[in-house]
């Protein structure tokens, strides 16, 4: 893709990097069986010493209007079958022939251009998942934007025997979460063929499946009188706006407005002609999610103010992306275009400033611990080197590995201050 406000086609991607809209029209049960996890942390070590951040303390307060996207896509031998997931994701060739994609092969080498500090762990391992939960809690976030596909679906990195992870993970990501006071919300990926009638039922299997959990997120918004779900569509352009609104609108054949189902869905916006789009469809609010700047106007910081305009005229409200940078060379070789680098925090900084100097009513972070594009605030292993091919792994430069964690708190609690300045 070129970094331009309109992105062009990214192909056969984990998550749709560069979605492009196609027409003016587009925009944008049973209970799961809960895993076996096993009690133990067997995942692979990291060659240094300790890593920072593994006794990360709870923050003082909560915000549960700061959202986290996170991913329990990962898998390690010892958790899994035998077999990796997601750490040996596939090189994104971006070629017309239909030969399969190669992956690649860790411990070594991984599908991610940092190295984590805690190694390649699993999302089924407790441990882990207690880690995570205790580290995003240090940052003061409160709520958790769990990636999800239902339980027949999943992304193409997923074994076929594994598919519905995510959900199978979400229960045990509730109880974690709630032992540290977070929240989770979901975040709805897209798959083949998916309609906006799909998403109304996701939207009943959520609610019927988690939404008697103390950890489930609901959000106090202007349009209800009482608190409802809150879910992400992401790449929501690829449905069309009329299928859109018989979901989202009262009057739909398949409307969840009203009803028992009801929830604010916030769609993806891209450029800012997408904010009269998504009002028309019947959304409630739109968020930018991706982490480099003049990737598309929406993650580009100075659009966001007339997007914020823009959106309060449609009855929307906006949620910005803030994220510490961007690298996916490892997965995507052709895309130099699209990094950012971290600029030693500095590129962190200027990203949550922004948002902060928007004053909106929730700030979405890009992200936990998303490796595949480098978006990740996890701990990263300083100066990795593989001991197959010698690839070279980025790090925090001078930072210590838990920077951009103990950086997160000192914006949050800019947020707390506010929203009690407002009380």
């Amino acid at each position: 893709p070129t970094p331009t406000p309109t992105p062009t086609p990214t192909p056969n991607p984990t998550r749709t990097l560069a979605p492009t809209p196609t027409s003016s029209e587009m925009i944008s049960v049973t209970t799961p069986t809960p895993p076996v996890i096993p009690e133990t942390n067997t995942a692979t070590p990291a060659r240094s010493a300790t890593p920072h951040g593994t006794h990360a303390t709870p923050a003082r307060q909560l915000n549960p209007q700061v959202h986290m996207f996170y991913y329990a896509w990962y898998g390690n031998p010892t958790h899994n079958n035998g077999r990796y997931v997601h750490w040996n994701h596939e090189v994104l060739l971006n070629r017309k022939d239909k030969q399969p994609n190669p992956r690649l092969e860790p411990p070594e080498d991984i599908g991610a251009d940092f190295y984590p500090a805690h190694g390649l762990y699993s999302s089924l391992d407790r441990y882990t998942l207690d880690r995570h939960m205790r580290e995003i809690a240090s940052t003061g976030a409160g709520t958790i934007a769990h990636s999800w596909y239902p339980a027949h679906r999943d992304d193409r990195q997923i074994p076929g025997e594994d598919k519905g992870y995510s959900d199978r993970l979400a229960i045990l990501l509730l109880d974690v979460a709630d032992r540290y006071g977070l929240k989770v919300c979901f975040h709805l990926e897209p798959w083949e063929g998916k309609t906006a009638v799909d998403v109304a039922n996701d939207l009943r299997f959520l609610v019927d499946t988690y939404g008697g959990h103390p950890a489930f997120y609901r959000y106090k918004g202007a349009r209800s009188d009482r608190a409802l779900p809150l879910v992400y569509a992401y790449d929501s352009y690829q449905i069309a706006e009329k299928e859109w609104r018989e979901v989202l609108q009262p009057d739909g054949r398949h409307t969840v407005r009203g009803t028992y189902y009801d929830a604010y869905v916030v769609g993806l916006l891209l450029n800012q002609r997408d904010v009269l789009t998504l009002g028309r469809a019947g959304f409630d609010g739109c968020y930018s999610y991706f982490a480099a700047t003049g990737f598309t106007q929406g993650s580009t910081p100075r659009y966001w103010p007339e997007i914020q305009r823009r959106a309060k005229e449609q009855g929307l409200f906006f949620v910005p992306s803030v994220g510490p940078g961007y690298a996916d060379l490892r997965i995507r070789p052709w895309n130099t275009p699209n990094q950012r680098s971290r600029e030693e925090g500095a590129y962190y900084d200027r990203m949550w400033q922004a948002a902060l100097a928007l004053h909106p009513p929730l700030v979405s972070i890009t992200s936990y611990n998303e490796w595949h594009e480098g978006t990740q605030l996890e701990a990263a292993q300083p100066e990795r080197v593989s001991r197959n091919s010698g690839y070279r792994y980025t790090d925090y430069g001078s930072r210590a590995p838990d920077y951009y964690l103990l950086r997160t708190r000192r914006f949050v609690e800019q947020v707390l201050a506010r929203t009690e300045e407002k009380r």
